[in-house]
């Protein structure tokens, strides 16, 4: 099949080996990742995701924040590891954090009350909507990314770092950044185990 938009998912993996030798600057990235994000679907056109978009030392600091936070969760003889891990995603370009505006969700559960039980799930599918198609337009520029999900522990850390709005609830960040080696090989279940057709 000849499709662009699959072609440019199965570019879409978790790249975990980020390097900074991208080719395009920080304004240029930053314009994809708004465009996409503007561009993403959301119920009732709520608009209902917000990110930082952090290069340099501002995305280096999200990383030493994370550090920071597990090295007084994870067991010591554990931290090594853990750290390493951290050092992949602050070896990249960049990093999104990603926030759900719990104001507009809030104000959409009192202007439809009938629906507001719905709104905090149609937010949430429009945050992972949006994260997918901000990794797939990233990866369709040859720049790697992964998701990852260290809040609520980094929420309060975060929001004093960056003075981040306290209606922005962290939802995920994504390092994002040149990729240095390949993902690994993408498995799949059966199709029979995950798709009913009725023709």
């Amino acid at each position: 099949m000849e499709n662009t938009v699959i072609n440019d998912l199965k570019k879409r993996r978790s790249i975990y080996a980020l390097g900074k030798n991208v080719t395009q600057t920080p304004a240029e990235i930053s314009t994809t990742i708004k465009e996409t994000i503007r561009q993403s679907p959301t119920a009732f056109n709520s608009q209902t995701v917000r990110a930082a978009i952090l290069f340099g030392e501002n995305s280096d600091k999200v990383w030493d924040i994370v550090a920071e936070t597990l090295k007084e969760v994870v067991p010591a003889e554990n931290f090594a590891a853990t750290k390493e891990k951290i050092d992949s995603f602050k070896a990249g370009f960049g990093t999104i954090l990603y926030f759900t505006d719990t104001a507009t969700v809030k104000q959409l559960e009192n202007d439809f009350p009938l629906y507001a039980e719905n709104f905090g799930f149609w937010a949430e599918q429009a945050l992972g909507g949006a994260q997918q198609a901000v990794w797939t337009a990233l990866a369709a520029e040859n720049v790697g990314a992964s998701l990852q999900h260290y809040n609520p522990l980094i929420d309060e850390k975060i929001k004093e770092a960056f003075n981040i709005p306290d209606n922005w609830l962290l939802r995920a960040q994504m390092p994002f950044g040149s990729i240095e080696a390949p993902a690994g090989q993408k498995e799949f279940i059966p199709d029979s185990d995950r798709f009913l057709i009725f023709e």
